[in-house]
């Protein structure tokens, strides 16, 4: 972020694909702030979407959040629909697959995670509203300091376990939260 991060592209020399330019912002593949190498690798100079949300989400993991949510603010602005398009970001074509990656920073944000063998989920303790999908059913969860509201918007959640970030974990007794339903555990 400290190097590689650049608020306005307009003074941005790039020969290359310029996925970026003018006064938009973005976070470079790689930058030289000791003087460039004689023969740098290629695509240094861009700005590719898959690689700003993998960095992203490594930030958000790092505790980084406040650096990580500029990253993917950024990548947002461009592809806004009025400048580029929001469901196409392309790096080696239309649609290409590395951008998915921003999947990832969902669920560092939220924590989520769901194991169908065990039936057990894990979401963080920060207060907030989060999306989930398991697979087999969709909704959002709603975290507060003194309890959990799990929400099915779309299939079923079967649930034995909830923990909450480092708050102990929660055994229920093999519910089942069908669709338009929500479940409230208290922490």
């Amino acid at each position: 972020m400290k190097y590689n991060y650049v608020k306005d592209f307009s003074r941005h020399f790039n020969n290359m694909r310029s996925y970026v330019m003018g006064n938009e912002s973005g976070l470079l593949m790689a930058s030289w702030p000791n003087g460039r190498l004689e023969v740098p690798f290629p695509y240094f100079a861009e700005v590719m979407t898959g690689f700003e949300y993998c960095a992203a989400t490594g930030m958000i993991y790092e505790g980084m959040e406040k650096e990580a949510l500029t990253c993917i603010q950024a990548v947002r602005d461009r592809h806004d629909g009025a400048k580029r398009n929001p469901f196409s970001e392309p790096e080696c074509g239309h649609h290409y697959a590395r951008s998915m990656a921003s999947w990832s920073a969902i669920l560092a944000l939220s924590g989520f995670q769901y194991s169908g063998v065990e039936q057990s989920m894990y979401i963080t303790e920060q207060p907030g509203r989060y999306f989930w999908s398991n697979g087999y059913a969709w909704g959002i969860c709603t975290v507060s300091p003194s309890d959990v509201v799990i929400e099915v918007l779309k299939g079923s959640l079967n649930l034995k376990k909830l923990k909450a970030g480092n708050k102990k974990e929660i055994s229920l007794k093999n519910i089942t939260i069908g669709e338009g339903n929500r479940q409230t555990i208290q922490l």
